[in-house]
């Protein structure tokens, strides 16, 4: 960086006050900073003349602090703080304020210039078994002592220990040990801790973002992840990443519910085995194209009850369902009942199943081919064939099952018919483009 005469440096701050030229063009012209030139000006303002006069002052350490301190009351930038103080150049109350917060106030004072001599140097390292060392180790042992409990208080508050976390209780530690050996011990880079620091007292830019994802987390009781919550901000033209939304969820501690295995009721053969036409071919390119089902089962209250689903894989929407407390045929029969009302005339449908005994009764078979539908089931023993309602099954328990708690199967049956009224119509999925099952029919009916 060039280095400028008292001379040149008032010939700026002139022609800026004169009103005829910019910072930028002035320092241009010159070769300077812009930043210097703002300098030079806020130092005339606040020293006239004598802000230029060369000075090779020591500053004593009351003056160190007094200087700190009035930028920490008032507020004022380092650049600032030069200028109504008449130092040279903010970088050196930038290095006083690094020194002040990494080993306090000793490091303010003035340095003796030249190499230590051999007497100070071993005069600074305390002998072991001496009081200077014993000393030495009883701040250690404080240091260890203080610094966990205060990261535990602050991590108890938001379920989990974060580098923010660390940064401010080594901020706050910084007066009573050195801020090196705090760094050593919570284990975070100098530069992570400098960043903390200067968000402190500062605004969340990210607040209302939190505040929302919060809300769509315990909208959906837990069960959206970071992914479906992304799209759902992105369905309110919010455009964030999803790795930012897992940064907040993680943050916050908000965590998705996880999945549960499902209940399987394979009986052997008993009937008429279907080929497996699906063969996992889950898209569809319409509604009413290919259909899949299976049962599961619930157990509550020392009971059992039995689910009956009808899945669309054109967007993943129940169809309908029964329920039942025995796993009879009627509950096949009576869901079928209920689904050809959604069936339309010209309709080329496909039914998969697995080999379960209700879908090799003979009633069943007479059931689709009376409709003119297709039977489809997977092979023996290979859950994969039919993966979409398997998948709707973990979804359901995971969601809805396991995270509530039912006061009698009535209620039970109450909000299970409201869950899959929310799960046709408000959850969305990212491979509908962000939108529920039957929002996702709907448009693309309009479109077509």
């Amino acid at each position: 960086m060039a280095k400028y005469t008292s001379d040149e440096k008032l010939s700026a701050v002139q022609r800026y006050l004169s009103n005829s030229e910019s910072y930028a063009a002035i320092a241009s012209s010159i070769g300077a900073v812009k930043s210097e030139v703002m300098n030079w000006v806020k130092q005339f303002e606040h020293n006239a003349l004598e802000a230029f006069n060369k000075s090779y002052t020591s500053y004593p350490v009351e003056f160190k602090l007094e200087v700190l301190n009035y930028m920490v009351t008032h507020g004022t930038s380092p650049n600032e703080t030069a200028a109504m103080f008449n130092i040279p150049s903010p970088r050196t109350i930038r290095t006083w304020r690094m020194h002040f917060e990494s080993w306090g106030i000793d490091a303010l004072n003035p340095k003796k210039k030249g190499r230590p001599s051999m007497k100070e140097v071993k005069k600074a390292t305390p002998v072991e078994g001496s009081t200077e060392a014993l000393q030495a180790e009883i701040e250690r042992l404080r240091m260890e002592n203080a610094y966990p409990k205060k990261v535990e208080c602050l991590s108890s508050k938001q379920g989990r220990i974060t580098k923010q976390n660390k940064a401010q209780v080594v901020f706050e530690l910084r007066l009573e040990f050195p801020i090196t050996a705090l760094l050593q011990l919570a284990q975070i880079p100098r530069s992570t801790y400098y960043y903390w620091v200067n968000t402190f007292g500062s605004p969340d830019k990210d607040v209302d973002l939190k505040s929302r994802i919060t809300a769509i987390f315990h909208e959906h009781n837990g069960r959206y992840g970071y992914r479906r919550i992304r799209d759902q901000l992105h369905n309110e033209e919010l455009k964030v990443n999803h790795k930012k939304v897992q940064r907040i969820m993680d943050e916050l501690g908000l965590k998705c519910t996880v999945r549960m295995k499902k209940y399987r009721s394979y009986k052997g053969t008993v009937g008429k085995i279907a080929p497996n036409i699906l063969d996992r071919d889950f898209s569809a390119n319409k509604t009413n194209e290919k259909w899949v089902t299976d049962i599961t089962e619930f157990k509550l209250f020392g009971e059992k009850l039995y689910l009956s689903p009808m899945l669309d894989l054109f967007n993943g929407e129940i169809i309908t369902y029964t329920i039942e407390s025995r796993p009879v045929y009627s509950l096949v029969s009576k869901m079928l009942d209920k689904a050809w009302e959604r069936v339309n005339d010209g309709d080329s449908l496909i039914i998969h199943s697995d080999q379960g005994w209700h879908y090799q009764m003979n009633q069943y078979h007479h059931k689709l081919k009376e409709r003119g539908i297709t039977q489809s089931m997977s092979r023996k023993g290979n859950c994969y064939d039919n993966a979409v309602i398997e998948n709707f099954f973990g979804i359901l328990k995971s969601e809805f099952f396991y995270t509530q708690e039912f006061e009698s199967i009535e209620h039970f049956k109450m909000e299970l018919e409201r869950y899959i009224q929310y799960y046709n119509h408000k959850r969305i999925k990212a491979k509908l483009k962000g939108m529920s099952p039957v929002q996702y029919r709907i448009h693309t009916h309009k479109v077509a």
